[in-house]
């Protein structure tokens, strides 16, 4: 969701209690699902958030502050762009052992996973955020701080989380709460731009570990919280030919014909395609290609982003790209007066399965209860995330917020506001401690 927000309007709306979220990966606001609450879960939470271990954590949450603040500062402020996420996984599982993990390692793609042994290791339950950040190298990522808020990029998205899903550990060691179930902390790489989820895929492989249940920590606030998986197809489409002079070689094929063509065919068809039935997206967001005004080009390519949550709607629209793009292939072709045909290599840059939690769910309802516990109104969404992957594979899954308030996200303004984060790594808490279960 890209519109303005500034502080002011923070502060309005905090004033008049309807402060909402920006989150990294929020869909529109018509995603918002009503649900009801089973009352189960509403007594279960409130039983344990009684409990006096958990009061003590809370405590220690408040306490622990200056470090949380030191520790998101430390993070943003080590580059961690996609595919480069090396050196903060490095810090992050320092951080994790020093917090007091069983065990800590980073694995083949760079995850970092901290293990926290439970009483029966009967189920395993993950808590989750993201290593990387949107940016690329390069980026100044020194954080700047004016009054109480603190600006760069990556700060929010999803430094924050890190440093949620850090203390939260830190409470549950400092207040002696032992789960039932096996916890793994994880720090995922690939969730922005075209790491393609491939942390949360490499956990969820064949060989991978047992996970029973999955909270990824993205985004901000204490109320949303993401059951659906949007799903999302992205691909590189790359005409190629000769190449050659505009006037000496003229009558060969043209890349750019074709890329054109197909854009026209595959956008008049989406056009239509996408006005009834589930919301499905459709974009053509960056093309390229040709060396000079005076030059046929050699190739002409396109990147190309479809989104829907629905399996079915997505494998529809895709359908729709690949008869586009060889009707287009088919036609330039057809059209040469000399020299070899054009090619075309259809490449397939990013897959995040669509899927759904039903809200019925104990991990959802439970997402739902805290919420509305700590004073916030619960609103189920649709969204992308690193969720995306347990999702589609039926394994309860949601997103919730880190607490706080931010804005910027993906922007070299990006910002975060401790507004009561607190309340954030209480939930977190409290949603792990009711799926994990308290020993006794």
């Amino acid at each position: 969701m890209n519109r303005p927000f500034t502080l002011a309007m923070v502060a309005s709306a905090l004033m008049a209690g309807t402060a909402q979220p920006i989150l990294a990966q929020e869909e529109a606001d018509d995603a918002t699902e009503k649900v009801a609450l089973d009352k189960r879960y509403v007594s279960e939470i409130s039983t344990l958030a009684k409990r006096p271990a958990v009061l003590k954590a809370n405590q220690i949450f408040m306490d622990l502050e200056p470090q949380t603040k030191q520790d998101l500062i430390k993070l943003t402020e080590i580059p961690s762009p996609p595919f480069k996420e090396n050196e903060r996984a490095k810090a992050y599982a320092a951080m994790m052992r020093e917090a007091g993990a069983d065990s800590v390692w980073i694995d083949e793609v760079s995850n970092v996973l901290a293990k926290r042994k439970g009483k029966s290791g009967k189920k395993t339950v993950v808590v989750e955020a993201h290593l990387d950040t949107v940016f690329p190298a390069g980026t100044d990522v020194k954080v700047r701080q004016k009054g109480d808020t603190l600006y760069a990029p990556g700060v929010g998205d999803d430094t924050r989380g890190l440093t949620a899903v850090l203390t939260v550990l830190r409470g549950l060691e400092k207040a002696n709460i032992e789960t039932d179930a096996d916890v793994l902390f994880v720090g995922a790489v690939g969730e922005e731009g075209l790491g393609d989820l491939r942390g949360v895929k490499h956990l969820f492989r064949p060989n991978g570990p047992k996970i029973d249940s999955y909270i990824a920590v993205d985004g901000h606030g204490i109320g949303s919280i993401t059951h659906r998986g949007l799903g999302s197809h992205r691909y590189r489409i790359t005409f190629r030919g000769p190449g050659g002079h505009s006037y000496g070689a003229f009558g060969i094929v043209n890349p750019h014909g074709a890329l054109g063509k197909a854009i026209a065919y595959f956008t008049t068809d989406a056009d239509q395609f996408t006005k009834q039935g589930i919301k499905t997206t459709y974009s053509v967001g960056v093309i390229g290609g040709g060396t000079s005004v005076n030059a046929i080009p050699y190739e002409s390519w396109m990147e190309v982003d479809m989104r829907s949550e629905s399996p079915e709607r997505l494998a529809g629209i895709d359908k729709l790209l690949q008869a586009a793009v060889q009707r287009a292939l088919k036609e330039e072709n057809a059209m040469k007066r000399n020299g070899p045909d054009l090619t075309v290599e259809v490449k397939m840059v990013g897959d995040r399965p669509s899927g759904r939690i039903e809200p019925t769910v104990p991990l959802v309802q439970r997402a739902m209860a805290v919420s509305r516990f700590l004073q916030a109104e619960p609103a189920l969404r649709v969204g992308s995330t690193n969720a995306n992957i347990p999702i589609a594979r039926g394994v309860p899954s949601v997103t919730i917020g880190s607490g706080g308030t931010g804005g910027g996200a993906h922007s070299l303004k990006e910002w975060w506001l401790n507004d009561k984060g607190h309340l954030g790594l209480q939930r977190i808490m409290l949603v792990l401690l009711a799926e994990a279960g308290m020993a006794e």
